[in-house]
């Protein structure tokens, strides 16, 4: 067997593990030889149904509706996995291949032998939201940046590079790297998921079971399967659960408009009605000003401009509301998405241009800086009203 194929003997079961890249030729054509060659009971994928609705069905992002995704709170999700979806496109652009093709290879090889097929991860909006309500303030930044700067980035590997990152020694640097710089993230992107897979794919029917999966989760799938063999619980229910915010999260939220408030009332205290009304101007410049920026920087509409500058107090005062919910939504009515631009976001989302003209991401952008800088001008504004406050 090749290095990149390993045969786990547990509990009188024969599981075969496949490792692969995700963009890989080689691992395309290496799934569908051991499937034929090992004619298994079942085969076990990498994918959820979500992701695979979304990978072989061209519409799938044409019946999304984007005003709906950020009232719910869900547009810096939605981002997110465009961002991870564009860094992934653009690795595969060199070999031509698709990024996931090696699954979609298995389910379709599974299918012409006849073989039934199980996807045995985690749905990716639960891990997303995981991995966001798991990081701090400072790691969701780190987060999202880093996303933004894959999916914008301009490198491209080669077909070289690709196939290493099925070598063991490369995986164990980039694990260690990213446990270093987002361990929450990393935390709910490989050990969850690691545990999660070997749950699901214990639990599938059969003695004889191929199981497909990225070659990052490979070592730690098999050391899970070894140890539901020797009786430990499959139970992997909690790992579905979205972790509620904590208390410094939840208190920050009500925090800054309290102190706000509570400045601004210390300066009418301290200095009359025209000083704290000077406060207020000062508090309202800051903030507006701020999310304004953030909705020029996306080139959004004069009218979105001005909606973010006018939204940024009042949500500011209201911590259940972005900014972004107001100018996003705006942004949205103004410039409502035509289906092209959901036909187009797979191609779009891989370059800086694409973002800012496909009316998709041009609205979640939107939606995010406005929201940063908005947040960013609250804390900017603290220390200017303590500082006319007293």
């Amino acid at each position: 067997m090749p290095d990149t194929v390993k045969a786990v003997e547990a509990g009188g079961r024969r599981i075969v593990l496949v490792a692969t890249a995700h963009v890989s030729r080689d691992s395309v054509d290496e799934v569908a030889a051991v499937i034929a060659s090992e004619s298994p009971d079942r085969v076990c994928v990498e994918l959820d149904a979500a992701r695979w609705n979304a990978m072989t069905s061209p519409d799938a992002y044409g019946k999304t509706d984007i005003v709906k995704i950020i009232k719910e709170g869900r547009a810096f999700l939605l981002l997110a996995n465009l961002a991870l979806s564009a860094f992934q496109r653009r690795m595969g652009e060199d070999s031509g291949i698709q990024p996931g093709a090696e699954m979609v290879a298995a389910v379709k090889a599974a299918e012409a032998a006849g073989i039934p097929h199980d996807f045995c991860d985690r749905d990716v909006q639960t891990t997303l939201r995981r991995a966001w309500g798991k990081s701090n303030l400072w790691n969701k930044s780190k987060l999202m940046a880093q996303l933004l700067s894959g999916a914008l980035s301009n490198e491209r590997p080669d077909a070289a590079e690709i196939e290493r990152l099925k070598d063991r020694s490369e995986l164990d640097e980039m694990m260690t790297e990213l446990a270093d710089y987002l361990p929450s993230v990393k935390e709910v992107l490989i050990d969850e998921r690691d545990r999660y897979l070997a749950a699901r794919i214990w639990a599938s029917a059969g003695q004889r079971l191929v199981a497909v999966v990225g070659a990052g989760h490979a070592a730690g799938v098999e050391a899970w399967l070894l140890r539901f063999a020797a009786g430990e619980s499959t139970d992997v229910a909690e790992l579905d659960l979205i972790p509620p915010p904590g208390f410094l999260a939840r208190s920050a939220g009500w925090l800054v408009p309290a102190l706000i408030v509570g400045l601004i009332a210390m300066g009418f205290f301290t200095s009359g009605a025209q000083a704290s009304l000077a406060l207020v101007i000062r508090w309202v410049t800051l903030n507006g000003t701020l999310a304004a920026i953030g909705s020029l920087a996306c080139l959004a509409h004069p009218l979105t401009i001005l909606v973010s500058f006018v939204a940024a107090p009042v949500a500011t005062l209201n911590p259940l509301v972005a900014v972004g919910l107001f100018s996003g939504v705006t942004e949205a009515w103004l410039r409502k998405p035509l289906v092209s631009d959901f036909q187009n976001l797979a191609t779009d989302v891989t370059t800086v241009r694409g973002f800012y003209t496909n009316k998709v991401t041009h609205i979640l952008l939107v939606f995010f800086m406005s929201s940063i800088l908005g947040a960013i001008g609250n804390f900017i504004a603290l220390p200017v009203l303590a500082s006319g406050a007293f």
